[in-house]
This record gives C-alpha cells, structure tokens and sequence, in this order.
C-alpha cells in the first residue's frame, strides 16, 4: 500500500494490529516447547487410572526404545499444523505473511509458491490427518472412561473430570474442522436426496462457525490436561475425590 508519497508503507492502519499476532505467537510457541519437553521427557505421564493425553494411547514396545508419545502425537501434530485456521494464525505469527489484515508483509514473497512446494505441500494432507486424529480421540474417550475407575471401584476425581472435559473439547474441535464438513456432505451436486448427510452437514457447520474457539481452547487444555497428570505422578499434588 502507498503512504502518499509514492514509497510502499507498511500499512497505515492506527490501532495496535501487531497485538494478534504478538499473542498467537506467544501461546503456540510456549505451547511448542510444553509439547516437546513432555513428549521427550518419557515420565510421569500415569497416575492411576489417569493417562496424559500426549501419551495415548500408550504404546510400549520393545523395538521402540524413544518416547511412546512420538508414536502418536504425529497424528494430532499433522492435523493442527495443516489446520485451516491453524495456517493463517502461524502464517501470520511466524511469517509475517501478512502479519494482519491491510499490513504489508515484512518480508518479499517474490519466491511465494504457496502450497505446491515441500514443506508446505504437506498441508493437502490434512484430511488424513483428521482421519489419524479420530483414531486419538477414540482413545482419549476410552480413557475418560478408564478415569473413573479406581482401585476401590468406580468413583469421580477431579482428574476424572479434566480428562473428560479434554475429550469433549478435542472433540469439539475435531468436529468443527473442515475436513468433517467434508466428510458427511462433500461430493453432493444436490442435498435433496441425501436428507440425512444434509442435517449432519448443517450441524457440522454451525460448530464450524465456532471453530478458532475451539482450537484455542482444546489447545490450551490439552496441555493443562498433561500439566494435570504431570503433577500427580510426580507427587507434587493429590487428586481431588468427589465420590
């Protein structure tokens, strides 16, 4: 854009427009280094009958001698980064391309190629990626079972809840995700002769309105998920039972 001299200006909007992308890079970059440390760390992610979410399903096999987490979290992993929304929060946190509507991108996209190229070409995976996803989340439901099962029988614990409340938010993504909208009512010329796909399809895109809510929100709990199971394996909390 011209700042009326005739020289490209960065853009000559007034409000605080780097404030977005400031914070989106803040949380998905501290969410980074969470993941990464938990992933590798390969401890404390069981606290009886809890599981952390990064490690399941858990996975023990004696010709894998890494972390079980590396196993799985590809799936999860590949299906955030390939992620619709996903894509423009980094693209524009982390590339500056642009860094906010009606900004001048801070660096030349004369090499642009968009999506054709390695790595970014990896982003027309994503619908198998969800596919990948649904078998996790399969699990993490399993789990949420699991959580309310002691020793002393079945009971509710505070880590009962948190792992049931990560499910359904995981879920909540997953489902409000394009890749679904696809799923139950893409390759249709016409609705009229699919009644049913056509009301899963209308209710997988009203959750769709809401999906960047829940991306953020799955995303932070995940982790507050794991920080969860991280403490009461390693002793530094006890769990709250409720019955």
């Amino acid at each position: 854009m011209s700042n009326g001299t005739g020289q490209n200006a960065l853009t000559l909007r007034k409000d605080a427009w780097w404030v977005e992308p400031l914070i989106t890079a803040t949380v998905l970059g501290a969410f980074g280094i969470y993941s990464t440390w938990r992933a590798l760390s390969n401890e404390f992610y069981f606290s009886d009958p809890y599981l952390s979410p990064f490690y399941s399903p858990l996975i023990l096999a004696d010709w894998w001698p890494f972390s079980p987490a590396l196993l799985i979290l590809w799936a999860p992993l590949g299906f955030r980064a390939t992620c619709y929304y996903y894509r423009k929060a980094y693209y524009r946190s982390f590339f500056l391309s642009p860094p906010a509507c009606a900004v001048n991108p801070l660096r030349s996209n004369k090499d642009y190629k968009g999506e054709s190229s390695f790595p970014f070409i990896l982003q027309n995976a994503h619908r198998f990626f969800f596919y990948a996803s649904v078998v996790i989340l399969i699990c993490l439901w399993y789990d949420a079972v699991i959580a309310f099962k002691f020793r002393d029988g079945i009971g509710i614990g505070l880590g009962s809840i948190v792992i049931t409340v990560n499910a359904l938010l995981l879920t909540l993504y997953s489902l409000s995700c394009h890749s679904f909208r696809h799923l139950v009512g893409g390759k249709l010329d016409v609705f009229s002769g699919c009644p049913t796909r056509f009301r899963l399809w209308g209710a997988a895109s009203v959750f769709n309105e809401r999906h960047m809510l829940y991306a953020w929100i799955s995303l932070v709990f995940v982790a507050l998920t794991d920080l969860y199971v991280f403490l009461l394996a390693k002793g530094t909390i006890t769990d709250v039972r409720f019955l």
